[in-house]
């Protein structure tokens, strides 16, 4: 089986979880600090998925790491049973759908923006309401600067790319004028 597929089977049943217990967006914080934490802490990553190191003492590391986080119980239930079956490289994988998954029930869509010169908030704002009239859904919006983009804005909603810069523009005019 496919590690995306792992993946998925494990964000559905997570989600499941969440529902029943109303712990969706919980749970997805708790992903997401576990996910950091060991994309900072490689070596904690490497011991973890380590085959070396034995459960028991795996076991014992994240159990100390999600009391001290103060991780819900049926998060440290799933952390154990991904280390039971030997599926903690599959952490951000599992992080990514769920987070998906769990935007999907609420009717949020994140969008990221870039432009090639700081936004205003109200700006930024326009944009935000614009694009949830366009979606119909709550939109999550990040903004960010690229200056290569000499002007303009490039969109991100999902996988799908709206890219209005003008050095994009400039590269159309450049592939017509190159075709004659």
């Amino acid at each position: 089986m496919s590690m995306s597929a792992i993946s998925r089977r494990y964000a559905k049943a997570l989600l499941t979880l969440g529902e029943e217990q109303k712990n969706m967006e919980q749970y997805s914080d708790e992903l997401s600090q576990l996910t950091s934490i060991f994309s900072e802490q490689e070596t904690l990553r490497q011991l973890v998925e380590s085959p070396t190191c034995g459960l028991k003492n795996k076991t014992a590391i994240l159990s100390d790491l999600t009391d001290k986080l103060e991780f819900s119980e049926g998060m440290k239930k799933f952390v154990g049973l991904l280390l039971e079956k030997d599926r903690m490289s599959c952490l951000d994988q599992i992080a990514a759908v769920y987070r998906r998954l769990v935007d999907e029930k609420s009717g949020i869509v994140r969008a990221r923006i870039s432009t090639a010169i700081d936004l205003e908030s109200a700006q930024a704002e326009a944009i935000k309401s614009g694009l949830e009239r366009q979606t119909g859904k709550q939109v999550e919006l990040k903004v960010g600067r690229d200056p290569a983009l000499i002007g303009g804005i490039k969109a991100q909603i999902g996988g799908k790319v709206f890219d209005g810069s003008v050095k994009t523009q400039l590269k159309r005019i450049e592939d017509t004028l190159k075709k004659g």
